[in-house]
């Protein structure tokens, strides 16, 4: 996945969330096990990000 938005003004859950994805600016990519808590946390900010399976 890819953060293709920025966090500055976001909530703090958001930011945290991200940062747990290994997300912290913008083009950072992460690569994270297909399960189901990534997926939730995925949701809750996928606004910001973008997904792609390898």
């Amino acid at each position: 996945m890819r953060l293709v938005k920025s966090l500055s003004g976001r909530s703090d859950k958001q930011i945290a969330t991200a940062a747990s994805l290994g997300l912290r600016k913008i083009g950072d990519t992460a690569v994270q096990p297909d399960n189901a808590q990534t997926a939730g946390k995925i949701a809750k900010i996928a606004h910001m990000v973008t997904v792609t399976k390898a």
